[in-house]
Parts: C-alpha cells; sequence; structure tokens
C-alpha cells in the first residue's frame, strides 16, 4: 500500500541583518480600520531606528487593500504568516493597538529565534495593553521573550534596549522593587487571618461563574482547572446564549426600577437618539435587563463571582454588558429579587466581577472580597487596563482606565460623580453605557494573579489614587477613551520601566483602604491568604510587610 506522505517546504533564510515585524490586530474590522494609521506611523517609526543600526525590517503579512488594514486578524492568518517566517528569525510583534494574542501564539509557541515584544508609549489605543496581554501569554506559555516600549523610539532606554537585543537576543530590564515574599516577616494576626480564610476557601469551595471563556484571545486570563481546583475554587461554565435569553423573560417595570434607582442616586446618563452613534433609553433599559439576568443566574447555581465576556457574540445580540459589571462590583447597587420568593439576592454587598473573563481578575477579586470582608473593610474592587501614564509634576501618574465601568464607591462623590456614556461604535455596534468616574483620592492594595509554567504567582504592592487638577485629568481622558473610567494612580517604590517590565497581565486589580495602615495590614492578609493556598507570591515596592 502506498501513502500520501506530506511535504514540508521550509521557508528560506534570512539575511544577517533582516528582522521580521508581525502585528495582530482586532477580530472587528472597524477597530482595524481605525486604528491602522496609528499602528503604520509607528511602524514607519520603528523602520527608521533599526535601519540606523544596520538592519532592515521585513513585514511578515502585507497591507490589505480590500480590508484597508495591515494587521493580523484571525488565528489561521497568524499560523498561515509563521509558516513563511524561518524558525530561527529574530521577529518583532509591534502594537500601537489593542489586539487578540491568539492570532499570533501558535506561530510563537514553537518560534525558535528572539521574539521582542514591542509598543508605542501612547495612550491614543490601547497598544500597551496589548503588548502587556502577548506578553503575559507568553510568559504563561514559557516561550521566552524580550520586550521594549517608547514614546518615539530615539530615547536611550529603548536604542540601549534593542542594541542589547540585536547583539544578544535578549533585553534585560531592571526588576530589583520585587523581591519574594517572606512568610516570617508577616505580622502574626494578618497572618493568622489569611491562614484561616484560605481553610476555608478550600474546605467550603467557591463558584466562579463564567459566561464563555476565553474574551478576545486573552490566553492568560484563563487558569486551568487543575491549577484552580486545589485553591477550592470551580468554574461553573456558563454561556453568554442563556443570559441574552434569560433577559427576554425580565420585564420593563423590573428594568425601569434598576434605571429609577440609579436616577435618584443622581448618576449622570448621557443620551440621544441615535442607535448607531449615541446612547438611548432604550439600550439603558436593555442593560439594566442583563444587570437582573445576571444576578439570577448567578443565584441560580451558587455562585461567588461571576465573568461575562461579551466580546465576541453578544455584541451583535444586545448593549454593552459594561454598565452591569461596574454595578455588581457595586456594595451600594440596585436590588434584584427573586424572580418567584421576591428574596433580594446577594443583598448588601458586591457580586465580584471579573471583566473580559479574565480568571486571573477573578481569583484575585475573589481573594479581595473575603480579606476585606473579615477585616471588615469596603470589599468592592475591580480590574483596570494599563493603559498609559505621564509624569505631573514629581510623580508619575499612571492612567489605569478600564474598558467601561468601575464601582461607583471608587469614584468622587460615587454615584453623583458617575456617568454613563455610549460604548465607542467601532467596538460596541449596539451600543450601551458604560459607568465612568473619576477615581476619587485615596490609598490601595495593587495586585495581579498570574499563570507561569510552574503554576500560580500573585504581584502585590501598596499606592495611591492623586486628586490631579480638573485640567490634567481632562487631558488625560481625552488622550485616551473618554468614555471609560479613570484612575489616576502612583505606585509606591515602582518606575514606570519596572512595572512594565515584571507585570504579566494587561489588567491591573486595585482596591481601596481607608488609611495607610489599613491598607498595609490588609496587604499582609491578602499575602498571607494567597501563600496559604501555594501561590507563589512576589512583594513589589515600598512595602512595610512580607
Amino acid at each position: 500500500m502506498s501513502y500520501q506522505t506530506p511535504s514540508i517546504t521550509e521557508p528560506p533564510p534570512l539575511k544577517e541583518n533582516e528582522i521580521v515585524l508581525v502585528t495582530s490586530g482586532d477580530l472587528r474590522l472597524s477597530a482595524n480600520q481605525e486604528c491602522w494609521p496609528a499602528q503604520k506611523t509607528m511602524e514607519e517609526k520603528v523602520n527608521k531606528v533599526f535601519q540606523k543600526e544596520g538592519y532592515k525590517i521585513i513585514r511578515g503579512h502585507p497591507y490589505d487593500p480590500v480590508l484597508e488594514h495591515g494587521f493580523i486578524w484571525n488565528q489561521r492568518m497568524g499560523m498561515d504568516v509563521f509558516k513563511k517566517i524561518p524558525k530561527d528569525a529574530r521577529v518583532i510583534v509591534a502594537e500601537a493597538v489593542w489586539q487578540y494574542s491568539h492570532h499570533v501564539l501558535a506561530g510563537l509557541r514553537d518560534h525558535k529565534g528572539p521574539i521582542l515584544t514591542l509598543a508605542n508609549w501612547s495612550g491614543q489605543w490601547p497598544g500597551l495593553v496589548g503588548m502587556l496581554n502577548i506578553n503575559a501569554s507568553l510568559t504563561k506559555m514559557g516561550v521566552e521573550y524580550s520586550t521594549i516600549w517608547s514614546v518615539n523610539f530615539d530615547d536611550a532606554f529603548f536604542l540601549k534596549g534593542i542594541r542589547q537585543w540585536l547583539k544578544t537576543g535578549k533585553i534585560t530590564h531592571d526588576t530589583s522593587h520585587t523581591r519574594k515574599l517572606d512568610p516570617a516577616k508577616l505580622p502574626k494576626e494578618e497572618t493568622k487571618l489569611g491562614k484561616a480564610l484560605a481553610d476555608q476557601l478550600r474546605q467550603e469551595k467557591a463558584v466562579m461563574g463564567i459566561f464563555d471563556e476565553g474574551c478576545m484571545g486573552m490566553y492568560n486570563g484563563i487558569i486551568e482547572d487543575e491549577l484552580l481546583n486545589p485553591l477550592g475554587v470551580y468554574k461553573e461554565r456558563l454561556s453568554q446564549s442563556a443570559l441574552v435569553a434569560k433577559m427576554r423573560i425580565v420585564s420593563d417595570i423590573e428594568a425601569r426600577n434598576i434605571r429609577d434607582w440609579l436616577d435618584l442616586k443622581g448618576m449622570t446618563f448621557v443620551t440621544g437618539t441615535d442607535e448607531a452613534t449615541e446612547l438611548t433609553d432604550r439600550q439603558i433599559l436593555e442593560q439594566c435587563k442583563m444587570y437582573i439576568a445576571a444576578i439570577r443566574i448567578a443565584d441560580e447555581f451558587g455562585c461567588d463571582l461571576i465573568g461575562i465576556q461579551y466580546q465576541q457574540g453578544p455584541k451583535d445580540m444586545a448593549p454593552a454588558s459594561d454598565l452591569v459589571e461596574g454595578l455588581l462590583n457595586c456594595s451600594d447597587r440596585p436590588p434584584v429579587h427573586h424572580e418567584e420568593t421576591g428574596e433580594v439576592l446577594y443583598e448588601g454587598k458586591p457580586l465580584p466581577h471579573f471583566n473580559e473573563v479574565d480568571e486571573g481578575a477573578g481569583l484575585d477579586a475573589l481573594i479581595t472580597n473575603r480579606v476585606w470582608t473579615a477585616m471588615g473593610l469596603n470589599p468592592d474592587t475591580t480590574l483596570h487596563d494599563v493603559r498609559w501614564g505621564d509624569w505631573y509634576m514629581d510623580d508619575y501618574v499612571w492612567v489605569f482606565l478600564i474598558s467601561g465601568s468601575a464601582p461607583p464607591t471608587h469614584f468622587k462623590d460615587g454615584y453623583k460623580g458617575a456617568s454613563s456614556e455610549r460604548q465607542p461604535p467601532m467596538y460596541f455596534p449596539l451600543g450601551g453605557g458604560t459607568l465612568k468616574g473619576d477615581s476619587k483620592p485615596g490609598e490601595i492594595v495593587w495586585s495581579r494573579v498570574y499563570v507561569e509554567p510552574t503554576g500560580l504567582y500573585a504581584d502585590i504592592g501598596r499606592g495611591s489614587v492623586i486628586d490631579l487638577p480638573e485640567e490634567e485629568t481632562k487631558r488625560r481622558w481625552e488622550a485616551t477613551t473618554p468614555a471609560w473610567p479613570i484612575m489616576s494612580a502612583v505606585l509606591h517604590g515602582v518606575t514606570r520601566d519596572q512595572f512594565m517590565a515584571k507585570h504579566k497581565a494587561n489588567h491591573i486589580q486595585v482596591v481601596y483602604a481607608p488609611t495607610a495602615s489599613e491598607a498595609d495590614k490588609a496587604l499582609a492578609a491578602k499575602a498571607a491568604m494567597f501563600h496559604e493556598l501555594g501561590i507563589k507570591v512576589n512583594i513589589c515596592g515600598d512595602v512595610k510587610v512580607g
């Protein structure tokens, strides 16, 4: 018998001074088209810099005149692109926009040559967010890579980094701000609390409701059951189709009650009549139905926390989930009643929600909720995108800007300082409102749970939200996405470049504490709980414990 044996054609080798550049984009055509000019401008700058160093950038995939952009926009395309790239070639993954990492992960997983992830230091589009997501995904996969960022790609930091990469295949960054947790240095009372809470979680267990896993290619945002279950956390895999179906049986009266509650609280809805470009009362009513439906499903399955993917799928079926998500994370929120008994569900407390079903953020939110509640502190927590940052006076102030909502308890003036504006049409064709506000000044604990091949890790540190002048906050909002909530944060003892070099996610988890002393104690208890659960903890920056 004869067999048809496939033949594999290896791509021709590159010249010593040639480098392949690839760029992953969005799945949504409208986003790729609108963001392409920024990507093109960045690539032109990068090309010139490498030319001066004696190297030639070769694009791994051409601009598509039909689609009107030059991004890799799906996984199959990414696989086909990497088939034509020699395995030992130098590869740059350049990002000026938000992207779906799985478009390029298949090719990067098998690649043997030096990999450099690169982004422009700009808030215009979430390019830094996209790069951090690729970095975290490569970290989870165990693939070696280097990373670098710059405003104009002509500064000493950038040039030193790429020259090191061109010479050695690696960039060495300063990560001296981190140290492994020494449990013996944690205060006794907080250690005792953290251990007791960890024991309780393992014994009583918790249900993490997942409305469709794997949002927007965020491979790093999936924690495998084998890592999660030993902690006492188990996934309830739910369907967003079920969420939409549940919305359809929520009455208009119930939905209007939610809207009325928010109006009475003083929240502002910026509405219009054009469904295509403006937030409408109809969209808000649908979001209120989603809020009720989500809580009722969570109660039905005994969920301790939930995450709604939204992208992709529901974006073509219902308005954005963001208003819902911000309300869920708030301890002061509209009551939702059981359909039959009339009981108020999850009364007087948040139902922790992890945006974009980022399970690292979800696990972090669950542990935060347990620790802060046990300490008598307000447990309202949220993730933010690590969007951008800039100097203000003597402080480097980060722009943490999640793509749609945060709990009103985090805002100046609470609900009275909160507004809802239409989500950008290029991302959200059916509209829906955000839950926007300017985060109040105060002490925060920040953290991130992430996956490495050797298990679960958590970075944790302290920070302060500062009260910037109104004009400066406005400048930062206008330089990013004005419809989204903002947090102006200073991280204690961590520079911009140290944070970027070490952080293993596009998201950062934040929670307030009333005073610096209470924040330190809460951080200690949280670190102790992480440690007791078997999560390897890194203390970041100026932290007085551990």
